[in-house]
């Protein structure tokens, strides 16, 4: 079977809407993916019900991406099956949205006074869900301030930059209490991404176990064979499942749904007991 369980839509920051992600998983012939918008479960309902009235059926895994901050570095965490119709996880999600609000305005109040020309109008025509800095990175470069979405965050929008504001959002070890109350499982999006030695990656992933986290990214379509080697040896270190995702925001030619996700015999992936 092909799983993808990191994906996005434009209820976040992705390009597809939820029915075109499920026409290019069909056409990548993926079996099983996850969506998991940032802070959202809007996507969920939209997806399966397209899926099940078109073939090849995809297993949609109900999921969401949730923006956690921890010793001063913002963590993602993947919330895979979910109950996406919980009410007290609804209500938690919309907390987080109303900081994205507000980091929103932020953002855009420092890049005016950078002599940046941007406007509210401007990020929310690209958005059809939550606001996300990709929405500022993708106005940023139609309107050729910047070249491509990169440039927008080594420039304008990534950590200690022009336009950089401090996320003030939930604590990982309470994100992962929320995902655990909402029947779902707990995994580290894209560890190798994060800017922190190898040493602060094994006591990300020790606090993150110690929090009732399940598993951890182990597998990606351009992970470098020597990063993948050490993110499973940190995830057995720590008893963690691990689990494999494109990340996909659109199609380009480096990131695909489906594409070279196979997890090695080496570690329990995280759908052992999904009965797939």
């Amino acid at each position: 079977m092909k799983i993808d369980l990191h994906s996005h839509t434009t209820c976040s920051d992705g390009s597809l809407s939820p029915q075109q992600l499920v026409m290019r998983a069909q056409q990548m012939q993926v079996d099983v993916l996850a969506i998991t918008d940032h802070d959202s479960v809007a996507a969920i309902q939209i997806a399966r019900d397209y899926s099940q009235q078109s073939a090849p059926v995809v297993n949609i895994i109900s999921g969401t991406e949730i923006s956690t901050r921890w010793h001063g570095f913002e963590i993602h965490i993947l919330g895979l099956n979910v109950n996406e119709n919980d009410e007290m996880f609804l209500n938690r999600l919309a907390s987080q949205q109303q900081v994205r609000e507000q980091r929103a305005h932020d953002i855009l109040e420092k890049l005016n006074k950078a002599g940046v020309a941007v406007t509210l109008d401007d990020v929310q025509s690209l958005a059809d869900g939550v606001i996300s800095r990709g929405h500022f990175a993708q106005v940023l470069v139609n309107k050729r301030i910047c070249s491509h979405h990169q440039q927008a965050f080594t420039q304008y929008l990534g950590k200690g930059k022009k336009a950089y504001v401090t996320p003030k959002w939930v604590g990982m070890a309470d994100a992962v209490a929320w995902i655990k109350e909402a029947g779902g499982q707990a995994v580290i999006a894209h560890p190798y991404h994060y800017d922190m030695t190898t040493k602060w990656l094994r006591r990300l992933a020790a606090d993150f176990s110690a929090a009732g986290g399940e598993g951890m990214e182990v597998q990606h379509p351009n992970l470098a064979k020597d990063k993948q080697t050490l993110m499973i040896e940190i995830a057995l270190e720590h008893d963690l499942l691990g689990s494999a995702g494109s990340d996909f925001h659109s199609p380009s030619r480096w990131t695909e749904l489906g594409r070279r996700l196979e997890l090695p015999v080496s570690i329990e992936p995280i759908w052992r007991d999904w009965g797939l």
